[in-house]
């Protein structure tokens, strides 16, 4: 059965007025209506390490993977609460170098500045039974740096992000969803067992475990593009 493998960013009020990226904020009371949604259909919300024996067809049962992608404030404070009321879990990918910072990758873009959580925040969010991935060091565009400075990225994050949890890292998202055979290659070396692309649909047992597809969730999805997104 194929899995919908969900990809948040900012879970939080979006600015009124239009700028990049914006779509990217989904609103609170949204982010709950679509939990409630999922347990009212009879998913259960996993983390992608919880939901790989799934993906890989050697469990079934109606499951949805919650990812969320840069490790923001916004979310520990507006999605994790909501993912404790419904029993569900999540993977977070975080830039290590900006724990307790800010979205410094997207700030010369125009977009508002957002904090990223802190070490503490992050223990936390693992303690509670979700999952710690990595989004490289720097949130860089991992095919236009040379091989060397990639690795670096890959590696040296998962190193940052074990010494804060005591745990290992095991999942790994591309930033931008930028990737290819090589950066598969490096992923897999540095010591992941899955990695997360954004092509556009749900996941299945053939897939390549190191380009796993994910459906972005936008702040202007309706009720019904959302359940089209898990359903189809």
């Amino acid at each position: 059965m194929p899995v919908p493998i969900l990809l948040y960013h900012q879970i939080d009020v979006p600015p009124a007025k239009r700028m990049p990226f914006r779509s990217m904020i989904v609103h609170p009371d949204a982010f709950r209506r679509q939990m409630a949604w999922l347990r009212r259909l009879g998913y259960q919300g996993l983390s992608l390490h919880d939901a790989i024996p799934y993906i890989e067809g050697r469990k079934s049962g109606k499951v949805a993977v919650i990812t969320f992608d840069d490790g923001f404030s916004n979310v520990y404070e507006n999605a994790l609460p909501v993912l404790q009321e419904y029993g569900f879990t999540a993977t977070n990918f975080f830039v290590a170098n900006q724990i307790g910072g800010q979205n410094a990758w997207d700030i010369p873009l125009g977009v508002a500045p957002a904090s990223c959580m802190s070490a503490s925040q992050i223990r936390e969010w693992a303690a509670l039974g979700h999952e710690v991935g990595s989004h490289t060091l720097d949130h860089v565009r991992l095919p236009d740096v040379p091989a060397e400075e990639a690795r670096r990225q890959i590696v040296q994050a998962r190193d940052i992000l074990q010494d804060i949890t005591g745990a290992p890292v095991t999942s790994f998202a591309y930033p931008y969803g930028d990737e290819n055979a090589r950066l598969r290659t490096i992923v897999r070396e540095a010591g992941y067992h899955h990695a997360t692309t954004t092509e556009r649909r749900r996941a299945q047992p053939r897939d390549d475990g190191f380009g796993l597809p994910r459906l972005s969730i936008r702040r202007n999805d309706s009720w019904l593009h959302f359940l089209k997104k898990c359903l189809m």
